[in-house]
């Protein structure tokens, strides 16, 4: 979302979240930000992360309902998150 000049500054494609604790192809969200509908903690894998593992997730604390976390992510983890409702928007 308008990182590049050939994206617009604006989301285009919106997803319902699944946490999950397994780390692959199928379960990358390729570069989102998230919607938190439901408040609670987060836990994530940021984009860009090298060698993408449970290891390396990041745990963002009491993320307030109906607000958007300002990082940009390929992974939300099962493990620790407590927040539902995430819609990824790219």
């Amino acid at each position: 979302m308008g990182q590049f000049g050939n994206q617009p500054d604006f989301g285009t494609f919106a997803k319902a979240i699944t946490k999950t604790d397994t780390i692959t192809f199928a379960t990358n969200i390729n570069a989102s930000c998230l919607y938190v509908g439901t408040g609670g903690d987060v836990n994530v894998i940021l984009t860009g992360v090298t060698g993408a593992s449970l290891a390396k997730a990041v745990l963002f604390k009491n993320v307030a309902a109906g607000s958007f976390l300002p990082v940009i992510v390929d992974y939300v983890v099962a493990t620790s998150t407590t927040a539902s409702d995430i819609i990824a928007i790219r």
